[in-house]
């Protein structure tokens, strides 16, 4: 700890990152990136929401569908050694981060070749090849956990930076200032994602929060801040080059608010009838993550609609091939009840 906190007390050296002009565009190659990766969490999503309204997923699901450009804008600025954890709404960050959609939809419905073998479900699932550290249930757990792994980070010197993300229910946590304080002592290279979807389990931002400006949040710690548009993947991966140059500086923590929405419910079992089905259709049919990027597809790159037909059915091929492992993998051995157990 000693060594961690040897130069804790020095000052930034550089002015705070922030946007100041409209995000860079991407070449044809990065957009067709990104239409895939979104659109593969997109179509997986759609099919755990079936899968869950036929019986075959149970306990709580939490859909990601939405907000896609986040995560994906996020894994296109990261670097190798760089960490993931995150909250409960949990499956599209697993995706980005490289793990197999076989893995992860077993794991959803139980089964042994799940990457917690069956055993952990929607929200509980890890990948250390993968430096995925958990979807965690209980709210804001994971930001006292993520700023550990930027600790270790900062420990071993290894250029690595911890991005932690947590929604704007969780942004009332107390947890998640003892965290933003350690990390700005310390100079931890953790970038705080607040993915705000403006109504954490039902309630709006305005009703709930005092400070709707999560990027905020940190100011009485030092911790920076910006808001970012997460529903347009360019300027999110934009937000997190300069915020990981930032960490990458010795300049300590930093938070990204990425302005998002999510379609469904909090989880399956919420109908949502705290906002307007009027306002849900304005934020598909103008901010859909996914169709502003396949509208420059075929508007500035000159894609056809059969290649993005093509890049569509390979998808859903991915995820047929999913469901088919998911379906025909085995349940987890009784014994299985008695190993991984911290005794």
């Amino acid at each position: 700890m000693t060594n961690a906190a040897a130069s804790t007390r020095s000052k930034p050296s550089a002015e705070p990152p922030h946007e100041k002009a409209p995000p860079p565009s991407f070449t044809k190659a990065e957009e067709l990136d990104a239409y895939r990766r979104m659109l593969l969490i997109r179509r997986f999503e759609e099919k755990a929401g079936q899968l869950y309204g036929m019986g075959l997923i149970g306990g709580f699901c939490h859909l990601y569908i939405g907000q896609e450009a986040v995560v994906v804008g996020v894994m296109m600025a990261a670097k190798p050694g760089d960490q993931t954890i995150t909250s409960y709404r949990d499956h599209g960050h697993m995706i980005a981060c490289g793990m197999d959609p076989k893995g992860v939809m077993a794991e959803l419905t139980g089964h042994r070749g799940g990457l917690s073998k069956g055993k952990g479900g929607s929200m509980h699932m890890f990948s250390k090849g993968k430096n995925f550290y958990g979807g965690h249930g209980i709210v804001g757990a994971q930001v006292p956990l993520g700023t550990g792994l930027a600790f270790a980070d900062r420990y071993r010197d290894n250029g690595a930076v911890s991005y932690t993300y947590f929604g704007d229910g969780a942004a009332n946590q107390g947890q998640v200032y003892e965290s933003f304080n350690m990390a700005e002592l310390w100079k931890l290279p953790v970038i705080y994602i607040v993915e705000n979807n403006r109504y954490a389990m039902g309630t709006s931002v305005e009703r709930s929060s005092a400070l709707q400006d999560f990027s905020k949040r940190g100011q009485s710690f030092n911790i920076p801040g910006e808001q970012v548009d997460g529903m347009d993947v360019r300027a999110v991966r934009a937000a997190v080059i300069r915020a990981r140059e930032w960490c990458a500086g010795g300049n300590g923590p930093i938070i990204l608010e990425m302005q998002t929405y999510r379609y469904r419910g909090h989880s399956m079992s919420d109908p949502a009838k705290y906002r307007s089905k009027e306002e849900v259709q304005k934020m598909r049919e103008e901010h859909d993550p996914i169709e502003q990027v396949r509208a420059r597809l075929l508007r500035d790159h000159k894609v056809s609609e059969d290649d993005l037909k093509a890049i569509d059915g390979e998808v859903r091929t991915i995820i047929a091939e999913a469901v088919d492992f998911a379906s025909h993998n085995p349940e987890p051995d009784p014994a299985e009840l008695w190993t991984d157990v911290l005794k």
